[in-house]
């Protein structure tokens, strides 16, 4: 079977990957453990009202957009690895015209809406991903990694992807720091959602929605969990990449690069203070932005 995908993605699969290519359909890879968080996943965005809800509405605005092109150029005639494409919000804000442009994901149907973006998706797990090393100029994961059951592991399967000279590119994932609520402040937030219903306010989400939304959130469910600092330079520099971290709050734009970590929300700020962390250190900002460059 020769199809457009087939033709695509063979030259960088690895001499042992094994893919079930089913012709006009996306190809799939076997993944022999499916854990709750892939489940979790694959079912929220997938699924045909909040996948589309989350493609429409998440990493869709103008800060977003500048911020990401600032960092990383322009994706023309690059081959490019989006992990965890989901429905194909990146590729879709920022647009371009890479000579190949992968997606990655666990959801089937999520890669269907990917594929009518631009995508060449592939159904694989990020932690074990079929390609050969070293054949992508960028390889991004956007708020990827904490949705996964190791992040170190994903890390380094990202970076194994990346050419000498290339990019892996990395935006909001939780940072530990930032969210480590406790007592008082872990109260609020947790009861934000009913005080949200009882106001009619935009930010209330149903709770069939907002359960199966956070059952994706693998490492960000719970006081100490999130990413860190140390886990970027960990898994990445022994690999050879230079490392820039950026922490920020999700309404920056180019800012971010300039070393400027924001304002995070009134309910966020509060919840900070009332567990003792000071919300306007850079330890208190909700996202990491990685930079890293393969030197050799």
């Amino acid at each position: 079977m020769q199809d457009a995908a087939y033709l695509q993605l063979q030259p960088y699969l690895a001499s042992d990957a094994i893919v079930d290519w089913q012709e006009g359909d996306i190809p799939v890879c076997p993944i022999p453990v499916f854990t709750k968080g892939m489940q979790a996943n694959s079912y929220f965005f997938g699924h045909p009202k909040w996948g589309k809800e989350y493609f429409e509405s998440s990493h869709r605005s103008e800060p977003f957009k500048q911020r990401w092109q600032a960092a990383m150029g322009s994706w023309d005639d690059k081959i490019v690895v989006d992990i965890g494409c989901g429905p194909g919000n990146v590729y879709a804000t920022l647009g371009g015209s890479p000579k190949l442009l992968i997606g990655v994901d666990i959801s089937l149907n999520a890669l269907k809406m990917a594929r009518e973006v631009g995508y060449t998706p592939i159904l694989t797990d990020a932690h074990h991903l079929p390609f050969v090393d070293g054949f992508a100029d960028i390889v991004v994961a956007n708020a990827t990694v904490h949705h996964c059951d190791d992040m170190g592991r994903i890390l380094q399967e990202a970076a194994r992807l990346v050419r000498p000279g290339g990019l892996l590119f990395t935006d909001q994932d939780p940072q530990l720091t930032a969210w480590n609520l406790k007592g008082a402040g872990l109260f609020v937030r947790d009861i934000r959602y009913p005080v949200y219903r009882l106001l009619r306010s935009k930010h209330y989400i149903p709770y069939e929605e907002r359960s199966a939304r956070w059952k994706t959130e693998v490492q960000n469910q719970r006081p100490g969990d999130g990413i860190t600092s140390d886990m970027y330079y960990k898994a990445l520099e022994p690999l050879g990449f230079d490392v820039k971290l950026y922490p920020h709050s999700h309404d920056l734009g180019t800012e971010v690069l300039e070393g400027k970590n924001g304002r995070n929300s009134w309910r966020l700020r509060l919840s900070q203070r009332l567990s003792g962390i000071n919300p306007d250190t850079p330890e208190a900002a909700q996202s990491i932005m990685c930079i890293a460059r393969r030197t050799n």
